[in-house]
């Protein structure tokens, strides 16, 4: 009987997992496409973790040109900003 509850339980818990639905998550910027920003403030810098040149909001847009460097990538950041610069990569959707 107890066998039975436990195994009910662990199929219970296992249930539940499948029902949560799937959290969104960033992904890294591919080169060549216009990224979409996921991250509430993502900076736009002058190097890899240089000067702060502005601020792209979620939903603004990022033309991946690559390199990569230490986990920034370089771009051209649309909207208000409409210049070249360096983002922290994997802020995405």
């Amino acid at each position: 009987m107890v066998m039975l509850r436990q195994v009910a339980v662990v199929a219970a818990a296992a249930a539940a997992l499948v029902a949560v639905p799937a959290t969104a998550y960033a992904a890294d910027g591919r080169i060549g496409v216009r990224e979409t920003v996921c991250a509430t403030d993502l900076f736009v810098r002058t190097q890899p973790n240089g000067a702060w040149m502005g601020t792209l909001s979620k939903g603004q847009t990022f033309l991946v040109e690559g390199p990569r460097s230490g986990g920034y990538i370089y771009g051209f950041a649309y909207g208000h900003i409409n210049r070249r610069g360096w983002v922290q990569d994997g802020w995405f959707c």
